[in-house]
């Protein structure tokens, strides 16, 4: 249950894979739970559609083009300042090659592996639906 007495926030991530794996960034010192791996992604801004949001983060962050596919499922986490609804999206990467500019380090990992990384307390409820998908 979301509190309405914080600020709430839409936040997009996306899925991106290569050879069976999936593209997972470390947020950058100073940010909001600095050191730990998420799926790439970020803040929506006012009047951007979370397709729009998705895609610009990949930009910003990454330095790579992605098309939002599918909404796959939305999370609702609030922590101890503020709440986020994360909406979770499967990605096609059209081009360039990652490079962690908005990140401190990114890695391509397997879905079984994604429990032995330090995940957002979101991102961790995502990962029962990743085991469960076919890798595309």
């Amino acid at each position: 249950m979301i509190s309405m007495n914080k600020p709430h926030f839409c936040v997009t991530a996306g899925l991106v894979w290569k050879d069976g794996k999936l593209l997972i960034t470390k947020r950058p010192e100073g940010s909001h739970l600095a050191g730990y791996w998420e799926f790439p992604g970020g803040k929506q801004e006012p009047g951007e559609s979370l397709e729009a949001c998705l895609e610009r983060e990949f930009r910003e962050e990454l330095a790579i083009e992605v098309t939002a596919v599918k909404h796959l499922l939305q999370i609702d986490h609030d922590y101890e300042s503020k709440s986020i609804t994360l909406h979770l999206f499967q990605c096609e990467w059209l081009n360039g090659e990652p490079t962690p500019i908005g990140c401190d380090e990114l890695r391509w990992v397997k879905p079984q592996d994604l429990a032995n990384y330090q995940l957002p307390p979101p991102d961790i409820q995502v990962l029962p639906f990743i085991q469960n998908l076919a890798v595309t």
